[in-house]
């Protein structure tokens, strides 16, 4: 079976379930909200074209329409699906011992260890560093099976980056709001030195006047999908904040 038809029938199942799941969330707790069910799908489609329809099969032949299925599989995809809280849908969905058996996985070492900012962000940029300056960019458009494992790395790394940043489902072992902007600065750092390193130095195979516009769209598109992050984050920090400054002036008025 081709690659496009399992990434088709995976993205149904994935929509089928999450909407067993709010189904049978619903009837132990209030109803889960639909703008997180459009978030979801949302998600499913857009990283869905990276690996199935034009975008993916002009990817094989054009740097731009490669590095444009980058950006929807590897940042918005991954940014649409943590936002949909899935894991926090599937505790509610759960019965209490499935609960308690996700929530012992998360609590593992090995999932403290792959959640972890640092780890998360070395997966994610590091990984792609990896794909653009070796030969695994050349090998991934030779086999089939080698490009389905870096689709799959690509969306898993960040999709853990982006879960480390935010924090929208429930995560044992949390850092502060400051250690994750560091991480994330350096982050953002690697990714925008990348872009500049492909525009400068083209992959092998790719011309150069090719590898320069995709070299830009991952600039300029990376970082509008970063400062998403960014403001997000920040609005986090700054309702987590709010309350202790409020009760901080309260305490000096008395």
């Amino acid at each position: 079976m081709h690659v496009d038809k399992l990434a088709l029938y995976f993205a149904f199942f994935c929509i089928l379930f999450y909407l067993l799941a709010m189904r049978t969330s619903a009837k132990r707790f209030k109803a889960w909200p639909l703008r997180k069910l459009l978030l979801f799908v949302s998600g499913i489609v857009i990283g869905l074209q990276a690996v199935a329809g034009p975008i993916a099969m002009h990817a094989h032949h054009s740097f731009v329409y490669h590095m444009i299925g980058h950006l929807l599989l590897g940042m918005l995809a991954p940014l649409l699906l943590v936002l949909s809280q899935p894991v926090t849908l599937l505790l509610r969905a759960l019965p209490q011992s499935g609960g308690r058996a996700v929530s012992r996985i998360f609590r593992s070492g090995y999932a403290r260890f792959l959640i972890h900012p640092i780890t998360a962000a070395v997966l994610n940029i590091g990984g792609l560093w990896l794909l653009y300056t070796t030969h695994l960019f050349h090998n991934m458009h030779q086999s089939s099976f080698v490009s389905m494992l870096v689709h799959l790395h690509i969306f898993a790394a960040g999709y853990l980056f982006t879960l480390a940043m935010l924090y929208t489902d429930p995560v044992p072992y949390r850092k502060s709001y400051l250690y994750r902007v560091i991480v994330f600065v350096f982050a953002l750092a690697g990714h925008g030195i990348l872009s500049k390193y492909l525009y400068a130095n083209p992959p092998m195979g790719i011309a150069a006047a090719d590898a320069q516009q995709g070299a830009m769209l991952m600039y300029y598109g990376g970082d509008l999908i970063d400062l998403t992050i960014i403001v997000i984050l920040c609005w986090q920090w700054y309702q987590a904040a709010a309350p202790k400054t409020s009760l901080s002036t309260a305490k000096a008025a008395e």
